[in-house]
């Protein structure tokens, strides 16, 4: 029989980065938080925590992890069944990862009126949408953004539509690197801006015009910064369509090669096991995505 307070603890731990902050979170001490998830250690017979900075789970802990998310939404569907087991009315926290362009432009707008209705809080966690599955297949997640189709063990995946890219540029940048017009050529020794180690968008879009990944660029882990740097000529950028549209309007950038958008594909991955809740928000950005992205 499990113990649910060790299991919170683990939780907390990868949840919040360390010991010291998942103690804050649950109300104890550190040396609680740490007997708890020794005597957790104890019980499975074999570590649950890799001891690093910040923590992370072993193969046995991201089981537990997997169970422990499950196990909260199951219980938010007792509680509404049941409204007398739901002592304190501390609206439900749903953990999700998502890629950072897509906080920045639609998923708000998506998912606004679901939140306030059915009182859900959201705990996001910015990764890149390739990426994002790293977490769920971790446990730290209840459902994720990422471009990959494929679900991990136990839980399934929805083709939600693509964010449709621009290749941008401010006209002075132009200017600078490309006075006599795009030479695509000489594309890659102009600076890009990238989002981060793991972004391959600009090497998958590089190679759609023939040229080979390497490449001078900037890292900016910050849809909104990458925007500004872009707009201030430090560097040509694949912009979301839909965050583009009105520096494009007013010409304060322009598209560096005409009408070569690069499309990525958006799935939604959530626990089979995930609840009520999950399923209606499942089934309500299942039909609210096609206004916001463009079909696969």
């Amino acid at each position: 029989m499990f113990d649910y307070k060790l299991l919170a603890a683990l939780a907390a731990v990868i949840e919040q980065g360390g010991f010291e902050r998942a103690a804050q979170v649950l109300g104890l001490s550190q040396s609680a938080v740490s007997q708890r998830i020794k005597l957790l250690e104890a019980r499975v017979g074999q570590p649950v925590l890799v001891r690093a900075t910040p923590p992370s789970p072993t193969e046995v802990g991201r089981q537990l992890l997997n169970h422990v998310q499950q196990v909260r939404l199951l219980e938010r569907d007792l509680q509404r069944q049941v409204p007398a087991l739901d002592e304190q009315g501390i609206p439900e926290r749903l953990r999700i990862a998502l890629n950072a362009d897509s906080l920045a432009t639609w998923w708000a707008g998506a998912v606004g009126d679901f939140c306030a209705g059915q009182q859900v809080l959201l705990d996001l966690v910015v990764e890149d949408q390739d990426v994002g599955l790293r977490r769920m297949r971790a446990g730290e997640v209840a459902a994720c953004l990422c471009g990959s189709e494929r679900p991990v063990a136990g839980a399934r995946s929805l083709a939600l539509g693509a964010m449709r890219y621009r290749a941008l540029a401010s006209p002075a940048f132009m200017a600078r690197y490309f006075p006599r017009g795009l030479e695509v050529a000489r594309l890659a020794r102009a600076p890009a801006v990238v989002y981060g180690p793991d972004d391959f968008l600009q090497h998958r879009y590089l190679a759609s015009l023939g040229l080979g990944d390497g490449f001078i660029h900037h890292l900016c882990p910050s849809s909104e910064g990458f925007l500004r740097l872009t707009e201030a000529g430090l560097g040509w950028g694949l912009v979301p369509e839909l965050q583009a549209r009105e520096p494009l309007a007013s010409g304060q950038l322009v598209e560096i090669c005409s009408d070569t958008p690069i499309d990525v594909p958006l799935y939604w991955h959530h626990w089979r096991n995930g609840g009520q809740l999950l399923g209606d928000l499942t089934e309500h950005l299942r039909q609210a995505a096609p206004a916001w992205l463009v079909p696969l």
